[in-house]
């Protein structure tokens, strides 16, 4: 009888013991990171910058009337010509003009702070009598003058590309309807009326000394 061959044992059926056990997936930690970007986005909104306040308006119960008798009488002159209703009183909205046309050059900023910053609808509401407005002509009147005549001028010269003296008109015309304190097309026209020649330009010398002697 031959001999029985040698059969080779089969492995037990299974995982082999030397492969580790997979982690469980409730052991990961990422699950605990989205509370930590929730606690970072308050910081982000804390960084912006606080918006710049408005300047308060200036307190004209502690404005001191330095005003003589004589200009106290032609001012009060002047303010009754823009009284259309004949109660002694003007809109705000109409307060720059009186200032200018008494001998002050506030900007529309500085008039809204000494009317004490109203809103658009309450310049053409709102009026003031004569008393009420005087310290408001005062807080203006000691306002430091801004420039002089040669800062004009140099300012002017800039447009002058010929050197002859003159600035186109329309080139001036965009400068003052788009720079600085802008004006409006219907001011802009009447502070240009007569000033130009044939050809559009501006003498902005005789333009300047015209300007600052209304």
């Amino acid at each position: 009888m031959p001999p029985k061959k040698d059969v080779p044992m089969k492995k037990p059926a299974g995982p082999s013991p030397s492969k580790p056990a997979a982690k469980p997936a409730a052991a990961q930690p990422a699950a605990a990171d989205p509370p930590a970007k929730a606690k970072d986005e308050p910081v982000a909104t804390a960084t912006l910058a606080p918006e710049k306040p408005e300047e308060p308006p200036i307190d004209l119960s502690k404005v001191v009337i330095e005003f003589n008798k004589d200009q106290l009488e032609e001012f009060k002159e002047a303010f009754e010509l823009y009284d259309r209703v004949g109660d002694g009183k003007i809109l705000y909205s109409q307060c720059g003009d009186v200032m200018r046309a008494l001998g002050q050059n506030p900007t529309n900023a500085e008039v809204l702070k000494v009317l004490g910053n109203p809103k658009s609808d309450e310049l053409k509401s709102r009026r003031v009598d004569f008393e009420t407005f005087l310290p408001m002509l005062q807080a203006v009147a000691k306002i430091p003058n801004r420039g002089t005549y040669q800062d004009y001028l140099e300012g002017l010269r800039v447009f002058d590309k010929e050197a002859n003296g003159k600035v186109m008109g329309a080139e001036l015309r965009h400068a003052l309807t788009t720079l600085g304190e802008k004006m409006t097309e219907e001011e802009v026209e009447s502070v240009l009326a007569g000033h130009e020649d044939v050809n559009g330009c501006i003498n902005y010398e005789a333009f300047l000394k015209h300007i600052l002697s209304v």
